[in-house]
């Protein structure tokens, strides 16, 4: 259970100090593209772009596929797709830059094993996959961007995410703790 905690050998960013930088993505995000960032639209481009490939008849015919398709550009030349390459290789080269990426390890419990661990992290990605697709964005395109600009729904939609958290936490808190 120590190993979760910062025991000061760890670097990490101030929190404080990443909020701002946050907002700041967050304000440069609406002023460049005219509308927040948010990482569920790389994903959905990413499933365009394979259906696409695998049958392409089907995307053709697909109400939902061919609004992606249209234009005749690869869904994946989109900035989301980046803006999501950009968090992944960011987060890798902090965790090599500040020591945290020693070798491959699953963080559990010790009470469960590493592959009951990633099949509840798999399933729990799925269930957020489909729910970001009923919400109509993620987290940070629902919550954050709506509170940014002030939106009711972005408001009902923060306080829904932690709500339904901090309600589920007990459940599945044996998981990795």
């Amino acid at each position: 259970m120590s190993e979760h905690k910062n025991n000061g050998s760890t670097k990490y960013l101030n929190p404080y100090f990443g909020g701002v930088l946050l907002g700041l993505v967050l304000i440069a995000t609406f002023f460049i593209t005219g509308r927040g960032p948010g990482a569920s639209g790389a994903v959905k481009s990413l499933v365009v772009e394979t259906v696409d490939v695998v049958a392409p008849s089907h995307a053709e015919s697909n109400g939902y596929f061919s609004r992606f398709l249209a234009d005749g550009k690869s869904p994946l030349n989109s900035w989301l797709v980046f803006e999501s390459m950009g968090i992944f290789f960011g987060g890798l080269l902090s965790g090599v830059i500040f020591g945290r990426i020693k070798k491959f390890r699953v963080e559990h419990n010790p009470n469960i094993t590493s592959k009951t661990r990633l099949i509840a992290a798999l399933v729990g990605g799925m269930f957020f996959g489909i729910g970001t697709q009923f919400g109509r964005g993620c987290t940070s395109g629902a919550a954050m961007s709506g509170t940014a600009v002030f939106s009711f729904g972005g408001f009902l939609v923060m306080v829904g995410i932690f709500a339904t958290g901090y309600a589920l936490a007990w459940f599945f808190r044996k998981l990795w703790l």
